[in-house]
């Protein structure tokens, strides 16, 4: 059986760990590179780190964070915001990262996704979904819709449809983002996440939500999701790695052990 991954998300705005709910109302946390340290030593299974203004702000990633992010963490890190091109792709994978995340630049083109994975391989190639719960129509028949922008602009772009679409393209990872969860810590959207998940056959990433251990177990059982993504329940000190990492492999989930 493969380990169940515990990925931290680093939300960046102008060069700083920022926190928001359901993408809305978004403060200052802390310093990004001391906090990705921190969970680096805490026993993160990879770090993911997003700088969530870019794509709105029609500007490229913060390339100077990535640099220093990278130079204090050794595991897997997966970086997204305002990758539109392979050469964006390229700088921020020279920048230090391990993978690249596309969200809005992949539906606006979805040929960056191929372009991608050509170039760097499909386990470079992390598809960002941020999805939002809508009622249901001929165009969203799952009553899941993509948003881009930062959960600005919806695209009548059905989830299901969207993610064997960038499995087919050539993605080898979803990051599946609730925006209704987001932040609220009530648990992921095990329906989403399930859906997701029996839809394609790449792995998933659970995100949005987590406000406890138990989520997690949930989201990697009953949604199926082979990592969770948490934020607010490490940024604000309610637990660590180790201690989210114990709860999951006494409920019988497999985790990397902390070293």
């Amino acid at each position: 059986m493969l380990s169940k991954r515990v990925i931290p998300c680093l939300d960046v705005r102008n060069g700083r760990l920022t926190k928001g709910i359901k993408f809305k109302e978004n403060v200052d946390i802390g310093d990004p590179v001391e906090t990705a340290k921190r969970y680096y030593e805490e026993g993160a299974d990879e770090i993911v780190f997003y700088d969530i203004t870019a794509s709105h702000e029609a500007r490229g990633i913060f390339l100077d964070v990535v640099e220093k992010v990278a130079s204090q963490i050794f595991i897997p890190f997966s970086v997204g915001g305002g990758i539109n091109t392979v050469d964006d792709m390229r700088d921020v994978l020279i920048a230090g990262a391990e993978k690249v995340s596309v969200n809005s630049g992949a539906v606006k083109n979805p040929d960056i996704i191929s372009e991608g994975a050509a170039r760097f391989g499909s386990q470079c190639i992390v598809l960002g979904m941020d999805v939002k719960r809508v009622n249901k129509s001929d165009d969203i028949p799952s009553g899941f819709e993509i948003v881009i922008h930062g959960g600005r602009k919806y695209m009548g772009l059905d989830a299901l449809e969207w993610a064997k679409t960038g499995e087919a393209l050539g993605a080898g990872e979803i990051c599946l983002n609730s925006i209704d969860a987001d932040g609220v810590k009530n648990g992921y959207d095990l329906e989403l996440t399930r859906l997701v998940a029996e839809s394609v056959t790449i792995p998933v990433i659970a995100s949005g939500g987590a406000g406890n251990p138990q989520h997690m177990v949930d989201a990697v059982t009953h949604g199926k999701a082979t990592a969770a993504l948490i934020a607010s329940i490490v940024h604000y000190g309610e637990y660590t790695i180790a201690e989210l990492k114990k709860y999951m492999a006494e409920a019988g989930v497999q985790t990397r052990a902390v070293w």
